[in-house]
């Protein structure tokens, strides 16, 4: 067995050569880190710590003729990290402080004359005194002076000033920084054998500071290394974040993210593309953009990821979840106009087209009746091109009504089913076509641009040759039917192209116009394909209040049932 003495130097050789060790392996790791002033600062303060560990190491071991100026070497090495951790914290959690001119001027200054004072110490003795013992083992002993308590003391609350950093940070973090925390009060624990030194005659007056900086840096750097970057990059940021590992299994998720997306509370450990497979799938995209549905709608998320990569691969990354619904549905509202601006611009290229060539058609078999003398013959084929005139101005004053009525509406209300439908019915009044408006109720909407949609609906369903309109306010949308022509051999969503004369060019561009309405309010469009005795539009995507009750009543009458009319 070791003696007292043998054994005390080995605990005390042994501790300096963990810090020296650990200070070595860490340093491997922190020139890797991405960011340059935190790189610098840890880089720094593992080169301080270890060569103060390292001069401490060859104090002990040295011949006597050396202690003294290794003891010296320790304590200026020492104080260099001071200002490197206070570098290393304030780059670390994104303060100013390293880079204030003033405050490293105010530091180079105070090092320098505080080494001054150490170095010239053997001139006055106010560091310290030292004189040989040989307990507990044969070694040259320092007795503290009150330039060293003065010193320490100021050392002492500067680094505290380092820790309020991390410790802030820490608790600012929308993660789990336990971990992060214990290995930064790692670094405080030397402290208590300082404090313990002074009490004590049989222990040494030493540092062991070091081998506190090389727990944090060895636990920081191997253990919680990715934990470490990503408290660094998720400072001030207050978008949802999600935390993977090098085998994109859940470490952690911040409280935003949870709020978004509530199947992600407690998934750690778990891998993403089992938990939340949509958001796995959106990592690797170039613009990953991720929709969660909802009551009010679609909201939307960019997803960007920052990949932590080391010599020996990925270590990691931080997914962050930014909502940009604004944004989104503007770049979506644009879309959808510059689509509908296209498909109104071939619209009425083609309808003036088809126009022109009917007038002139009409205009030049009018003259060649004139020529032979048939005047009722030319006079009818001028009426055919004045009526086909006419409809295009028809035409044109709906493309520019659409084209207003086309931006997606910013504020909604509650409209009476019934009498919107009524009025709408009654702006066509076509002869012979009997209304029935089985039941009313509430539809939140524009007033205006559900009239016209109505309008809209009604003029094909005339067109369509029904001698009877039905109208239906449902849970979630409306729907309107005839009993006209069939059309099972087309494509449903042919009748809503604009220019597409479907079923004939003179449908003209009602429905393309009930998609359109329907839009603006983020409702959809389309034609019920299973729908036997003619056509069916249905309208889905609206908040309603329907009536459930029935009756027969005429358009302009009181009752929110029904309204029947025949002309």
């Amino acid at each position: 067995m070791l003696g007292t003495a043998t054994s005390g130097l080995f605990y005390y050789v042994l501790a300096y050569v963990v810090a020296v060790v650990g200070c070595g392996l860490a340093l491997r790791r922190a020139v890797a880190i991405d960011d340059d002033e935190t790189r610098r600062g840890l880089i720094g303060l593992l080169f301080s710590s270890g060569g103060w560990a390292a001069a401490q190491l060859a104090y002990l071991l040295a011949p006597p003729a050396y202690q003294y100026a290794l003891y010296l070497t320790g304590l200026i090495i020492g104080l260099t990290t001071v200002g490197a951790w206070l570098y290393f914290a304030s780059a670390y959690t994104g303060r100013a402080f390293h880079r204030n001119t003033t405050y490293r001027r105010a530091a180079v200054g105070t090092y320098v004359a505080i080494v001054a004072v150490k170095v010239t110490n053997p001139l006055h003795g106010y560091y310290f005194t030292s004189e040989w013992v040989s307990t507990p083992f044969a070694h040259l002993a320092i007795q503290q002076g009150v330039v060293h308590w003065v010193v320490t003391g100021l050392s002492y609350s500067l680094v505290a000033i380092g820790f309020f950093m991390l410790f802030d940070q820490f608790l600012e973090a929308d993660f789990d920084t336990r971990p992060l925390a214990a290995l930064v009060g790692a670094t405080a624990l030397p402290v208590a054998f300082d404090v313990a030194e002074i009490v004590s005659e049989s222990l040494l007056d030493l540092s062991l500071e070091p081998v506190g900086v090389a727990v944090f840096a060895v636990g920081t750097l191997y253990v919680f290394e990715d934990r470490f970057l990503s408290v660094q990059l998720s400072d001030g940021v207050d978008d949802g974040l999600v935390y993977l590992d090098g085998d994109d299994r859940v470490r952690d998720v911040n409280e935003h993210a949870i709020e978004a997306f509530p199947t992600l509370r407690g998934a750690d450990g778990a891998r993403l593309d089992q938990v939340f497979p949509a958001l796995a799938a959106e990592l690797d995209a170039d613009e990953g953009l991720l929709e969660q549905r909802d009551d009010s709608g679609g909201t939307y998320y960019l997803v960007t990821t920052t990949e932590f990569v080391r010599a020996r691969g990925k270590i990691g990354r931080l997914v962050m979840l930014s909502d940009v619904t604004e944004a989104e549905r503007r770049r979506q509202e644009l879309a959808r106009q510059n689509e509908q601006l296209e498909s109104i611009a071939a619209a009425m290229r083609h309808e003036l087209f088809n126009t022109l060539q009917i007038v002139a058609g009409r205009v030049d078999i009018a003259g060649s009746e004139l020529e032979r003398g048939d005047v009722q013959s030319a006079r009818d084929s001028l009426r055919t091109a004045s009526r086909t005139a006419e409809r295009m101005r028809q035409l044109v004053e709906d493309f520019a009504d659409l084209a207003r009525k086309g931006k997606t509406i910013e504020a909604t209300e509650d409209i009476d089913f019934a009498a919107a439908a009524d009025e709408a019915w009654r702006s066509l009044d076509p002869d012979g076509v009997e209304f029935n408006r089985e039941n009313g109720g509430s539809i939140r909407g524009d007033p205006d641009r559900l009239r016209s949609l109505l309008v809209s609906a009604f003029r094909f369903a005339v067109h369509n040759e029904a001698s009877r309109v039905h109208v239906r306010l449902v849970e979630g949308g409306l729907w309107v039917a005839d009993d006209g022509h069939e059309h099972a051999d087309l494509d449903p969503e042919a009748f809503f192209e604009y220019g597409g004369a479907v079923p004939d060019a003179e449908a003209g561009i009602a429905l393309p116009n009930v998609r359109t309405l329907a839009r603006v309010h983020g409702w959809t469009a389309a034609v019920d394909g299973d729908y036997d005795g003619g056509v069916k539009i249905g309208v889905r995507g609206a908040c309603t209040e329907p009536d459930q009750s029935s009756g027969a009543t005429g358009p302009g009458a009181d009752s929110e049932t029904v309204a029947s009319q025949s002309r």
